[in-house]
Order: C-alpha cells, then sequence, then structure tokens
C-alpha cells in the first residue's frame, strides 16, 4: 500500500495500476484488497492455484531434479504446513531456494488463495500469460481470468515465463534465455498491456 500512496503522489494521480509478475501477482491481489487509489491490477505469468501445488509441478517436471526432488518436495509440504526447514540440511541448490530468511514469505505465500483473491476485486483484472511458460501454465491464468467477474485474458504466443520470445518448445533454450541479457523482453508483453490500460482511461 505505500507504494501505491508514493505513486500516486508522485503521478499526481487518483489512482495507479498494480502488476504482479509471478509470484509477485499474489502481492499485487492481496495489496488491492483494499481497493482505494487503486485503477486495477495486472497479472503476468502469475499462479492461479495456490503456490505449493506449482512449485512441485516445477520440480517434477524437470528430470534434472531427480536427485533433489524428494527434499524439495518434503521442504514443500513442510513449509506449506507452516512448519520452517532447516537450509543446511537440504541439498544443493535448495538452500538457496528456501533459506531461512525468506521462508516465513514463502509460507505466506503458500497460504495464499489466488483465484479466491481474484473473485474478491472491485476492481478491472488483466491477466497476461506467455503460451511458452515453464513456471506457470496457461490454465492458471484461466483460473485467474474465470475467478475474477469482468476479468479480461490475453495469452500472448511464443512468450516465456521471464517474458521474452522463444521459437521453440525446447525446454534447454527456453530456460537458456531467462540469463541472456541480450534478448530484449517481447514486444508484444508491453503492447498488450499499454492497449489494455489506455483504454481505460
Amino acid at each position: 500500500r505505500g507504494w501505491v500512496e508514493m505513486l500516486r503522489k508522485r503521478s499526481g494521480r487518483a489512482c495507479v495500476w498494480l502488476l504482479g509478475h509471478s509470484e509477485g501477482g499474489l502481492v499485487a491481489l492481496e495489496a488491492a484488497q483494499r481497493s482505494e487509489g487503486i485503477c486495477g491490477v495486472i497479472l503476468v505469468a502469475s499462479p492461479g492455484r495456490p503456490l505449493a501445488g506449482v512449485m512441485r509441478e516445477q520440480f517434477r517436471a524437470n528430470p534434472a531434479n531427480a536427485p533433489i526432488l524428494d527434499a524439495a518436495l518434503a521442504a514443500i509440504d513442510a513449509l506449506e504446513a507452516g512448519r520452517r526447514v532447516d537450509p543446511a540440511t537440504l541439498p544443493p541448490p535448495l538452500p538457496m531456494i528456501f533459506a531461512a530468511p525468506v521462508q516465513g514469505f514463502i509460507i505466506d505465500l503458500f497460504a495464499q488463495r489466488p483465484a479466491a483473491l481474484a473473485a474478491r476485486l472491485n476492481l478491472p483484472l488483466f491477466v497476461v500469460q506467455g503460451d511458452r511458460d515453464l513456471q506457470v501454465s496457461p490454465a492458471d491464468a484461466q483460473l485467474l481470468a474465470d475467478a475474477a467477474k469482468g476479468a479480461t485474458l490475453a495469452v500472448l504466443p511464443g512468450v516465456n515465463h521471464v517474458l521474452k520470445s522463444v521459437a521453440s518448445d525446447d525446454r534447454a533454450a527456453n530456460i537458456a534465455s531467462y540469463a541472456d541479457r541480450s534478448l530484449p523482453l517481447a514486444p508484444a508483453v508491453a503492447d498488450t498491456i499499454e492497449a489494455f490500460v489506455q483504454k481505460r482511461r
């Protein structure tokens, strides 16, 4: 809410748009439960189900995770139940993912129900999803759009989770694009969001 007020003051506008990417979409949905000063919410590549289930799918989907899968799933189960885990007992790279300082945040995120939060919104909702996203599926985007009355859904062809264009379904190439600084964001992302917002000004 502090960011909302700061942006309103800086822009001189009565309301601002909240945009959340990935798990940031949960933060945006939670913040928008108090609608004062918010024009609407834009969710980009955001989960439509509880995040614990999404993370389990992510770990299981990558064959390279086989050696750490049991430990990862056990950590997710514990955090979903509100119990912290000792990162020192986890195999690499799990201690970075489940670092002690962020476990409280993860527990809070796991408790959120994105579709229920979307259903309670009294604001315009725009859901943007790439069809080559390996982390969050178009089905999640559909859940969010279906939950909120009057929501708008845009599925962008060839766009992945970090909003870059990928030319094939090759998993390795998709993931490699994440750290490739030479690849810009897919133009359709900004263009689609701008068009939606401009229609509502």
